[in-house]
């Protein structure tokens, strides 16, 4: 913003406070830059002289004093009653700054003033840092009167865009306030100490922009102009201070940290103070004392050139350290390279001076293994000589003796031979007569049995006719029949043999029987093996006790209701059906519980109870009882729920392979308040098995099994959806629920 000419008439109300403002600004620039600049030289004991320079602090008071400033005198003379003109706060102003060496008017009390022709008599003239400026007091009082009435701030803050209603705070009417709004001066001055107050808390930079002509033309310079703004802008007290000061400062420590590596000293550490080291490195750098002075916390530089010339020697200096470290680094990796390569030439050296001493001890051995075989073979020739000259005498003397008791033993043998041949023709002789006797003998044996025989048989035969004569007339009349009769006799009879030694095992579920052997006995085959298969079930069932056949009654129930319709089914039928799988008795963490029911417990077992709000599963303790269903926590043993046999109608689950069932209760029913039970179990067979009989033996009615993928649940007032469909799990092979919406629960099952 620029300040208006003091030539110019139309300078008002808004043209005072803009200049008002622009002093604020200025003096700020005044504080952060001339002031504090000259003070920190005076705060680090540096050697400085006072260079004076303008301080607008007596025209800010001017304006904005609280007693005697002219923002005051207008607030003033707005406030007081009676009539209130432009004229009588000019007459006010003129009464209380007339003293005042910035304050210029016609009708104040100083007389130089009262022949100024250039000042109107209704305007003010107020001598600011840039020049002096002439103010028409002509809507003074009316602009500063110009008030946003509560009502219209209030209209404003109802407003339903935010931008708009974040400008009018004060409409809020939580935060109504009685008092009188404050006048536009008095707004515009506490706008501008909150912006001083934030720049005290800032660094600013400033940027100063000279206009060098007032015709917005390239190449045209106005002297005057440019000077004029150079004089109010403070730029030649600026420029005279920095010129008498230092161009540049910084902390010991950082500062030798910078350029520690320039000295040998303080590199690469310093173990002294920071402005020790500093001191070292000035002056082993040898730079002019008169370029630099040391500070209490700080060393300040008076020429950039020298900052310039510590710059270049670092760059330098830093090119050196690489330089060095490049020369380390292959100093390092080639004598690391030349380390390896000499252990290795060691490493091949040893190995082959080991592979060489080898050849040359494998040689050395060769050659004496030859020559020790060669001598070993002489000596052995040697020896097998000897011996084979010493066995050849042994040998002659042993054949000669052989051949001499070989002639001896011949002799003797050729005796014993004729001798012996002698006896045995005796012998002979004796066999071949007694054999003769004996065929004669065996002869006539036969010949006289061939006499009785032929004898026997014709007696047979004649006895044949007779009989044959005697019934022939009763025998054509009822051959046919007498044959059939017999012939089918015959074929029962070994038809009953065969299956006597075919007959299977006794064990009920072997299913091999003997083929049928005639098709005529079809029907009696079936027969028979439907009275076989019977009577071997009974002889099986007569060797179980009441329990085994109570446990196959529960099986044989299991069967009838869900073989075929629930794919849990077939893993159930080898497994026993043990009810009681907590063991409530012997277990002291459910002595509560046991103690709490009287009645018998058929079946125990933890149950998961399905969340009607979210489908998780909470642990529960299940019992049945002759006449109850209960749910009990598993933690504490406490009853949780108590419902009658008779109150429950109907059990549903699905055809699939999971453990999902919901218990359904009687409408109106006391246990029936919250709604029915969606459970999960591990033993679903067993457990509806065991309900099933236990309902029908209580209440001599058959209890309702639903088997279905989709089926209603009474929860509370609603009905929900339970639906059960195929997908895969994250879990493995464990069935999850999860709550779509307010009617429906979905089962996921594997």
């Amino acid at each position: 913003m620029e300040k208006a000419s003091g030539k110019d008439l139309d300078n008002s109300f808004e043209q005072f406070i803009i200049n008002y403002c622009n002093e604020k600004l200025q003096q700020i620039f005044i504080e952060l830059t001339l002031k504090e600049e000259q003070e920190e030289y005076i705060r680090e004991g540096i050697e400085w002289t006072h260079i004076e320079y303008f301080n607008n602090a007596i025209i800010c008071d001017l304006i904005e004093n609280n007693q005697t400033g002219i923002l005051a005198m207008l607030d003033e003379e707005c406030l007081r009653p009676g009539t209130v003109t432009d004229d009588t706060f000019l007459e006010k102003l003129n009464q209380v700054c007339a003293t005042h060496q910035h304050f210029e008017s016609r009708m104040s009390k100083c007389s130089r003033f009262l022949n100024d022709t250039s000042l109107p008599h209704s305007c003010f003239r107020i001598q600011h840092y840039a020049g002096k400026v002439m103010y028409q007091v002509e809507g003074f009082v009316d602009k500063n009167n110009d008030l946003l009435y509560r009502d219209l701030s209030q209209a404003m803050w109802k407003a339903s865009h935010s931008l708009i209603k974040a400008l009018f705070p004060e409409g809020n009417p939580a935060k109504i306030n009685l008092k009188r709004p404050p006048t536009a001066g008095s707004q515009f001055k506490a706008s501008v100490a909150t912006l001083m107050k934030n720049l005290q808390t800032k660094n600013p930079n400033y940027i100063r922009c000279i206009k060098p002509n007032d015709k917005k033309a390239a190449h045209i310079f106005n002297d005057a102009l440019v000077c004029h703004q150079v004089r109010y802008l403070g730029l030649l007290e600026n420029v005279r201070v920095r010129r008498a000061g230092y161009a540049f400062r910084q902390a010991y420590e950082p500062c030798l940290e910078r350029y520690k590596m320039l000295c040998k000293q303080t590199w690469p550490h310093w173990r002294g103070p920071a402005r020790a080291g500093v001191e070292v490195l000035f002056n082993e750098l040898e730079i002019p004392e008169e370029e630099f002075s040391f500070g209490r916390s700080k060393i300040f530089i008076r020429n950039p050139r020298t900052l310039f010339k510590l710059e270049d020697l670092r760059k330098q200096r830093l090119e050196d350290l690489a330089t060095l470290i490049e020369k380390i680094y292959r100093g390092w990796k080639c004598r690391t390279r030349f380390l390896l390569m000499k252990k290795s030439q060691i490493v091949i050296a040893s190995w082959y001076r080991r592979y060489a001493q080898q050849k040359k001890y494998q040689k050395i051995k060769s050659s004496a293994i030859i020559v020790q075989s060669y001598i070993r073979g002489w000596k052995a020739r040697k020896l097998l000589r000897e011996l084979k000259h010493q066995k050849r005498c042994n040998e002659a003397a042993t054949i000669i003796a052989a051949y001499w008791h070989g002639t001896q033993a011949r002799r003797e043998l050729r005796r014993l031979k004729e001798e012996a041949r002698n006896k045995h023709a005796i012998a002979v002789i004796w066999a071949y007569w007694l054999g003769y006797k004996a065929r004669r003998e065996l002869k006539r044996l036969k010949e006289e049995a061939r006499r009785k025989h032929a004898v026997a048989v014709i007696w047979a035969y004649w006895l044949g006719l007779k009989v044959r004569r005697e019934y022939r007339k009763f025998f054509r009349a009822n051959a046919g029949r007498k044959i059939y009769e017999f012939t089918l006799q015959r074929l029962m009879q070994k038809y009953f043999l065969e299956m006597k030694n075919k007959m299977p095992s006794l064990s009920p579920i072997d299913k091999n029987w003997p083929a049928r052997p005639y098709l005529f006995l079809d029907s009696t085959h079936k027969e028979l093996k439907r009275i076989f298969h019977l009577w071997r079930c009974k002889k099986y069932r007569d060797q179980f006790t009441d329990q085994q056949k109570l446990i196959y009654e529960e099986k044989l129930e299991a069967s009838e209701l869900f073989k075929d319709k629930k794919a849990l089914y077939p893993a159930s039928v080898g497994q026993p059906f043990q009810g009681a799988y907590l063991e409530i008795s012997k277990n002291p963490k459910y002595k509560k519980l046991k103690d709490a029911v009287d009645e018998k417990i058929i079946i125990a077992e933890v149950v998961n109870k399905i969340n009607r709000a979210n489908g998780k599963a909470t642990s529960r303790i299940f019992l049945l009882t002759k006449n109850n269903v209960l749910l009990a926590d598993q933690k504490s043993g406490n009853i949780k729920s108590e419902v009658p046999l008779g109150d429950v109608t109907k059990v549903s689950m699905s055809s699939q392979n999971d453990g999902f069932f919901a218990v359904h209760l009687k409408e109106g029913s006391g246990a029936a308040g919250k709604g029915d039970f969606l459970l999960s179990s591990d033993h679903l067979i067993e457990m509806a098995t065991k309900l099933y009989r236990t309902t029908l033996s209580q209440t001599k009615q058959k209890l309702n099994i639903e088997i279905s993928d989709e089926f209603l649940v009474q929860f509370r007032q609603d009905k929900v959806c339970v639906k059960f469909i195929q997908g895969s799990q994250k879990n493995g092979n464990i069935p999850t629920c999860k709550r779509k919406n307010n009617r429906l629960l979905e089962v996921a099952v594997p």
